[in-house]
């Protein structure tokens, strides 16, 4: 019951990412992905720090650079390099893909088995999404195809690095994204202004937009993907991440006025019935941190740092 419990709790992080590209393109600036990729992600991972009150110590300087840089940091840029040189179809293939290299990963560094029935479970995952997204006008590109190729490795390495190196004695979730996310943001800074120059005028179309991206997109979600990672194995929590295109489908057809065909609703069972056999398949596998560490380090998170001294 725990289990079921963390999985739909991690869940509401892909499909809050879902929801990207319709706040993108209704509320916020146009061609401004990586303005977008600081805001969503710097003062996020600022408010996150300030509220666990507890900062890197140590090795964990670096340990959180190295996952802010994976997760955040060149997640971001390359994720929206593919999606600028890519019909978004294809990019969302590119990303429903990533599970098949996380089973690898999570096998050798993690010890996580790496079974034919979990790699078929990721495949049909990733031909779920494709007949919801892809259009008979998708183009390829190679250098959009290469950086969301990356993008993917990028983002799965740092999912299995965050449950290899588990979290330091008295850091929880809440301030494990929070490190993540500054660092992310922070290197993120320079390549915004060297690429897209000054920072656009913001209006309040563009604050509110921002403000669920910071808040609910980005902050929350991120603390929830952590979360599960600490309690989930590695690849149980990356198969969930096939909500994320189904999320983004759904949203268009109900908020957007965009059409639905019945190969894309039949595309749509395909995925979900992946996702849902994937986490009974990939559950086997014992978590990387103990259970009485997530409950005792959740606990500090829930109160705060400041009850805890």
């Amino acid at each position: 019951m725990k289990r079921t419990g963390a999985i739909a709790l991690t869940a509401l992080a892909p499909i809050s990412w879902g929801s990207t590209y319709a706040v993108a393109s209704e509320l916020l600036p146009p061609d401004r992905p990586l303005f977008t990729g600081v805001m969503r992600a710097l003062p996020a991972g600022l408010l996150l720090t300030a509220l666990a009150r507890k900062l890197p110590t140590g090795r964990w300087w670096w340990k959180a650079a190295v996952l802010g840089g994976l997760n955040i940091g060149a997640f971001f840029p390359l994720l929206f390099l593919s999606a600028y040189r890519l019909p978004g179809g294809v990019a969302a293939v590119l990303g429903a893909a990533g599970p098949l290299f996380v089973i690898g990963l999570a096998a050798l560094l993690l010890g996580e088995r790496a079974r034919l029935r979990t790699v078929l479970v990721a495949i049909a995952g990733a031909l779920g999404v494709s007949m919801v997204v892809l259009t008979s006008e998708a183009r390829l590109d190679l250098v959009g195809i290469a950086a969301g190729v990356v993008s993917s490795v990028s983002m799965g390495a740092g999912t299995v690095m965050t449950k290899r190196w588990g979290r330091p004695e008295g850091a929880g979730p809440l301030a494990m994204a929070g490190w993540q996310l500054t660092a992310g943001g922070l290197m993120i800074i320079p390549l915004a202004a060297l690429v897209e120059g000054a920072p656009p005028a913001l209006d309040g179309k563009a604050c509110l937009g921002y403000g669920y991206m910071m808040l609910i997109n980005t902050g929350l979600a991120y603390w929830l993907w952590v979360r599960g990672i600490g309690r989930l194995t590695a690849t149980s929590v990356t198969l969930l991440g096939v909500l994320s295109p189904l999320t983004a489908a759904v949203i268009g057809w109900a908020a957007l006025g965009q059409a639905l065909s019945s190969v894309q609703v039949l595309g749509m069972g395909v995925a979900l019935g992946a996702t849902i056999t994937g986490q009974v398949v990939a559950g086997s596998a014992r978590p990387f941190v103990s259970a009485k560490e997530i409950d005792r380090n959740d606990s500090m998170d829930l109160m705060g740092e400041s009850v805890r001294r």
